[in-house]
């Protein structure tokens, strides 16, 4: 009977304590199940948690920090049995709490970012794939062509253009050299007649040129480098058949193996010849038997050579009627053989002619002929050492 009084007595106390929340306008409670008994959440979170013990005391818990109250089970135990758990579809449903949502900024057109771009082919062979220039030779060259500029790059295409041409084929060579032939032009001047054949030879896809080497008993300049040729007999037709008669006697070489091209301005010797030049090609297969009482040694050097020479110097000279000019003088190594010859004299001014004439492009060093009018300066300069040489006649008459 005790028992159930102390029941009945924990029962208005519960009920006294929730009409006093509500006359006083305060925090509704709902029942919640907590810790297997029975108890009420408050919907205001101005409340503190209460919770009471079998003592009947009430303690403040630290959730009021948080802002959550709610008011601890008040049981006494009944017969030493729980109160039983409430079925879990009438309790009501907890509220969550959600994290606060972060503020969303617009993002403009300025501030998206820039489209990934894909790199051009140039640039990823440049740095082989990756976002590196790649090292070593290769490398070198990589920066080398990417520090170029618009102008840069106009220069490197004109080198490359030109070294191109200094490759000329066959034919483009034919087509240049046979526009300066002056044929019989200065023929009929009153000078001795004498030719020398300008051999042009392709080899490994460049020009070259064959010269000879005069034996050291000769009379007239032993041992010095110069072309095949000599004086103009009788029998010679003009001075293309001296040249081609003069390159049979002296290396072997058959007339009808020379393709003849042109004949160029002709120069004026020493001894007061007038040497003309003839142009003509021959076969790479050729090979020479030089005359030994003439010629010592035949060799083939490239063409170019003669406007881009490793070893070179300028001379002065003044020839046998007084006139002034400069006399190139090259040196060139013939590195299968390990041997030197040197080219100077009115063989080195033929072959820097003819050159010019191939290539058309502006040797290394300075030469006393107009690029842009060739053929005219050529004939200019000629005419002014003939008037020479006929002046040094009328004074020694």
């Amino acid at each position: 009977m005790g028992l159930v009084t102390s029941s009945l007595h924990l029962a208005e106390e519960e009920t006294s304590a929730l009409t006093q929340s509500r006359s006083g306008g305060g925090t509704a409670f709902s029942p919640l199940r907590e810790g297997g008994g029975a108890g009420w959440q408050a919907t205001t979170p101005s409340l503190p948690r209460l919770s009471a013990f079998p003592s009947g005391s009430v303690r403040v818990s630290a959730a009021c920090a948080r802002g959550s109250t709610r008011l601890g089970s008040c049981r006494r135990p009944v017969l030493g049995r729980s109160r039983p758990a409430q079925p879990s579809h009438q309790r009501p449903p907890q509220a969550t709490k959600w994290p606060p949502v972060p503020e969303v900024t617009p993002i403009c057109r300025s501030a998206r970012p820039a489209p990934i771009r894909r790199r051009s082919r140039r640039a990823r062979a440049l740095t082989g794939g990756s976002g590196r220039r790649s090292v070593g030779k290769g490398g070198e060259k990589a920066r080398e062509k990417a520090a170029l500029g618009g102008a840069d790059k106009m220069a490197a295409a004109e080198l490359e253009a030109e070294a191109k041409g200094r490759e000329c084929p066959k034919e483009e060579a034919r087509r240049r050299l046979r526009e300066l032939d002056v044929a019989d032009k200065f023929s009929r001047l009153p000078l001795p007649k004498a030719s020398v054949l300008l051999p042009l030879v392709v080899r490994a896809g460049r020009l070259c040129l064959l010269l000879t080497l005069r034996a050291p008993q000769l009379r007239r300049s032993p041992g010095e480098v110069c072309f095949p040729g000599g004086k103009s007999e009788e029998n010679d037709k003009d001075e293309i058949d001296t040249a081609l008669r003069e390159a049979k006697e002296e290396v072997g070489l058959p007339p009808e193996k020379v393709e003849v091209i042109c004949r160029l301005v002709p120069g004026i010797d020493k001894m007061n010849y007038l040497v003309t030049p003839v142009v003509g090609f021959i076969e790479d297969t050729f090979q020479a038997t030089p005359n030994p009482d003439e010629v010592s040694d035949v060799f083939v050097m490239p063409l170019e050579y003669f406007i881009r020479p490793l070893n070179y110097m300028a001379l002065p000279y003044k020839t046998s009627s007084g006139y002034l000019t400069w006399m190139h003088c090259f040196t060139y190594h013939d590195h299968e053989r390990n041997k030197s010859f040197k080219i100077w004299g009115l063989t080195a001014h033929f072959a820097v002619f003819l050159a010019l004439v191939v290539f058309r492009t502006k040797p290394t060093f300075e030469v006393d002929y107009d690029l842009d009018n060739l053929i005219l300066s050529a004939e200019s300069k000629f005419m002014n050492l003939y008037a020479s040489v006929n002046e040094k006649k009328k004074s020694n008459l």
